[in-house]
């Protein structure tokens, strides 16, 4: 897909880059991309200092106006009120947004345009801001956040599937779900920046100092610390083995004061994606120690593709997603087996084993996704033609 002009109601730029940012960068690369940062998927909290501190970073990125992040990709923050359950907020919103995408076209030189969102409370705006075709990037199955409101959020997803011309869901599950509500819904797998990852590999990547200073064999995590993490699993793993450094890299969202007196359970904050490569050439053994349940159904892991080419064994709970990848990670249905799974990949590591998890990922880059993607939008652009 080249030369068209994209519009997409994305999460914030800011944040860790997800699928939201690869997609959209491979597709700068041959067309124009305005990412608009999150137009709220929950109401903020006042009460939070977080959230407060992000609302005026809004401000001030809105009168910044549109930044260019990379070539042909902009990055703006739109005006409105961040209550996304309100029918009064959204009345106020549909004109802003309206007028802000109107300048922002003029602005940058933008005609005919697709929107996309990876955003499931804007179907509202559907057919409201001049598109020529609306694509639905489904990532997760939103209305099971504990943080988001769940009735509402599933009315609104459900008028946008409805209206979307195509939706790409990254999980079987999720195609299964969403193909109810809309038959043009087909699965985009995540893809992996190989390259990135692959440095883990290279004999010039170097371990950084907080991580190197702590004792082998290192059981390695990173994202978001949020509440789909298994924290018994995780005290399990540091109570019976005293002597495995346990590493959590990410943003702490959640109490984790229990897990926090053990001594060898190690909090290193948040990283950028550059330094993960290195952090990952550190670990002994890669973790996706998330909780199974009815909301990690619909998961599908980018951090498994990352940690496999970077050449680590992976260790991860039964997540379906994970288990399609059997052949190349080991997959947990309790306690007892992620330990044993631990013990036997830290007996049975090579470096030969290695390099080869780093040679199976090579045909999961980020481009060749994309472009299975865009082929498949094109086909439906085809087929809006022919029956116009």
């Amino acid at each position: 897909m080249k030369g068209e002009n994209i519009i997409c109601f994305s999460k914030d730029w800011a944040e860790d880059p997800t699928s939201n940012h690869h997609v959209m960068r491979e597709l700068a690369k041959g067309n124009r991309v305005l990412w608009l940062n999150s137009v709220a998927t929950r109401t903020p909290k006042l009460s939070s200092g977080r959230d407060v501190g992000k609302i005026f970073r809004k401000l001030r990125e809105f009168a910044r106006g549109p930044k260019k992040v990379a070539e042909g990709l902009w990055v703006f923050t739109p005006l409105v009120l961040p209550l996304p359950h309100s029918r009064a907020a959204r009345a106020i919103n549909k004109p802003i947004l309206q007028a802000t995408i109107w300048a922002l076209r003029k602005k940058l030189g933008m005609d005919r345009f697709q929107l996309w969102t990876f955003l499931p409370n804007v179907g509202e705006y559907v057919g409201e801001l001049g598109e020529s075709l609306v694509v639905y990037y489904c990532v997760d199955e939103w209305a099971l956040f504990s943080y988001i409101d769940a009735a509402p959020t599933i009315a609104a997803e459900q008028e946008l599937c409805e209206r979307a011309d195509v939706i790409f869901a990254t999980s079987e599950a999720l195609v299964e779900r969403k193909r109810a509500l809309n038959p043009q819904t087909f699965h985009a797998p995540h893809g992996v920046d190989h390259e990135l990852f692959a440095r883990a590999l290279d004999d010039d990547t170097v371990v950084p100092a907080e991580l190197a200073r702590l004792p082998h064999p290192r059981l390695g995590f990173y994202g978001t610390i949020q509440d789909w993490i298994d924290y018994p699993l995780l005290e399990a793993l540091a109570s019976r083995h005293p002597e495995w450094s346990i590493v959590l890299i990410g943003s702490e969202l959640v109490d984790v004061s229990a897990l926090r007196r053990y001594p060898n359970v190690h909090f290193l904050g948040r990283k950028r994606h550059a330094e993960l490569p290195a952090y990952c050439k550190g670990f002994d053994v890669a973790l996706i120690p998330y909780t199974v349940g009815e909301r990690t159904r619909y998961v599908n892991p980018i951090k498994l593709r990352e940690y496999l080419s970077a050449g680590l064994p992976v260790v991860s709970t039964a997540l379906p997603e994970v288990s399609r990848y059997a052949e190349h990670c080991r997959v947990a249905h309790d306690i007892d087996s992620f330990e044993r799974h631990i013990v036997e990949v830290l007996a049975q590591e090579t470096p030969d084993k290695r390099r080869a998890r780093s040679q199976a990922m090579c045909d999961e880059s980020w481009p060749q996704k994309v472009v299975r993607v865009s082929e498949r939008v094109e086909e439906t652009k085809r087929k809006r033609w022919r029956a116009a």
